[in-house]
């Protein structure tokens, strides 16, 4: 077990009498709920389409190893130190998500890929994160600098922003960054009368999408009338979680998976809906419940506009994220791929996901001297 003293002045010393370890701690039982379930779900898919039976399970474990080290690294930053790494990444995936109109891969109707020599990258999972940190700096700037125009800058990326995300399309992403920011710039004192044009604007823009986006008027009408097109994955999840019942059927022994071709990304909420039942699916979404509001009673003992902004869009982002991929897998909600965060199976997901818990972690740290708070 890790042990400091409290006179410690060591980095890693501050950093453990600082950092949230109840957060920290949370963290570390969803990552291994994670590595139960892929172990338990990935092996039927892998065999499925002639892969090694252990490959998405070897690979899961070659990317969680670099991203709870980027997490642990980030999180040892200062919040001067977490604008200038989320400014840097942000640049970094903003080229790399323009590049993707060009020299991305198509798959599935949509360009979000990058492929290089033995590595796919999606910029736009690193774009995620990096922009809720961006646009809280640019609003706060608002408020503390007098005369710098951070909200029209806040406004002028974000359509860029979004503009990219519907460009590839994904649409899903694309609502997720609209939510968060529109939380940031609700909390940094948007007027109640630009609350409102904005919901409005955003309602014409999700029904423009249904008329425009052939793939999101598929979806939604899927989700409307089951009869109206293919709903297999939502049917095989459904009869996941009846077949599991109160206690489930015991890690590594359902069915459903053989047939869901997403068992191990996508819809991984329902193997674990089947194999550990409604009690231990419960707490799973109880421990998102307890990381997002954990960090929110963590934000309400800081005065800092910016680490404020922040943290609470990380958060929304990370709760959000596991609404959607639990929502769809229960048929609550159109199917949208979006994955269970340090659950389901992924790499520039997961490395993203490192790099943005990293920053709460670092946010949310308790910050006694000067050179902490800035």
């Amino acid at each position: 077990m890790i042990a400091f003293d409290r006179t410690d002045q060591s980095i890693f010393g501050r950093w453990w009498w600082t950092v949230d370890r109840w957060m920290l701690a949370a963290l570390a039982v969803l990552v291994g709920y994670g590595v139960i379930l892929i172990m338990a779900a990935s092996p039927a898919v892998a065999e499925r389409i002639g892969l090694d039976t252990y490959h998405f399970v070897e690979h899961h474990l070659a990317m969680l190893v670099p991203s709870l080290l980027l997490m642990i690294a980030v999180s040892l930053l200062t919040p001067r130190g977490v604008r200038r790494a989320a400014l840097a990444v942000f640049l970094v995936a903003l080229a790399l998500t323009a590049a993707t109109m060009v020299i991305g891969v198509e798959i599935k109707g949509a360009r979000r890929w990058i492929h290089l020599p033995g590595l796919s990258i999606q910029p736009s999972e690193f774009l995620k994160p990096a922009f809720a940190v961006v646009a809280a700096w640019m609003f706060s700037l608002q408020k503390t600098s007098p005369g710098f125009p951070g909200n029209l800058l806040a406004i002028l990326l974000y359509v860029l922003v979004v503009g990219l995300l519907i460009r590839q399309p994904d649409l899903g992403m694309a609502c997720v960054v609209s939510v968060v920011w529109f939380c940031q710039f609700f909390l940094a004192g948007l007027n109640i009368g630009f609350v409102l044009i904005l919901g409005i604007l955003g309602c014409v823009g999700l029904v423009g999408a249904y008329h425009l986006l052939p793939h999101v008027h598929s979806r939604i009408d899927r989700f409307l009338d089951p009869a109206s097109g293919d709903t297999y994955q939502v049917t095989r999840s459904l009869e996941a979680f009846a077949n599991g019942g109160l206690f489930g059927t015991g890690p590594g022994q359902g069915t459903v998976k053989m047939q869901l071709p997403d068992a191990h990304a996508d819809f991984i909420f329902a193997v674990s809906g089947e194999e550990l039942g409604l009690v231990w699916t419960l707490l799973l979404v109880i421990l998102f419940a307890f990381i997002v509001l954990r960090g929110f009673s963590r934000l309400l003992k800081d005065s800092n506009l910016f680490v404020l902004l922040a943290a609470a869009g990380l958060l929304v982002q990370f709760g959000m994220q596991a609404f959607i991929n639990m929502a769809s897998s229960l048929h609550l909600m159109p199917t949208k791929g979006m994955t269970l965060p340090f659950v389901s199976y992924g790499g520039s997901s997961l490395i993203a996901l490192g790099f943005g818990m990293g920053m709460v972690l670092a946010l949310t740290r308790r910050r006694f001297g000067l050179g902490d708070r800035q």
